[in-house]
């Protein structure tokens, strides 16, 4: 049996995501945000963490995927979603390079492309 289609985000906040160079993220309600680079990859919302460590955000999200975003002045409830397609997550690691194309930018564009952090892939999808 295929799996539901997960929620996609409006076009305008699509739109606005896209645009967004910073994104708060918590997972449930408890945490705080922590910010992150957000991209969006075939109309489809992702990030990356830059570290696996057992207190961070993407491991809060992996053990409660329920929890939300802030972008602007908007706060969004999101579910995360572990990226397990490697065509995604090449994919995702080019928006990063595309995305984020400055000199200061470079250091932090490179270590998302080193393998151990291109797992750390989650896609946010409205909850």
């Amino acid at each position: 049996m295929a799996e539901p289609r997960a929620r996609r985000f409006s076009a305008e906040n699509l739109e606005r995501l896209d645009r967004a160079k910073i994104l708060g993220v918590r997972s449930g309600a408890e945490h705080r945000y922590t910010r992150v680079w957000p991209v969006v990859v075939e109309g489809r919302l992702f990030v990356r963490s830059w570290n696996d460590k057992p207190t961070g955000w993407y491991r809060a999200f992996r053990d409660q995927p329920l929890g939300s975003i802030q972008v602007g002045d908007r706060e969004i409830a999101v579910r995360a979603l572990p990226t397990r397609s490697a065509r995604l997550r090449d994919a995702v690691t080019q928006a990063f390079a595309t995305k984020y194309h400055t000199k200061g930018s470079r250091k932090w564009v490179e270590g998302f492309a080193e393998p151990h952090r291109v797992l750390n892939t989650l896609e946010l999808v409205p909850a």
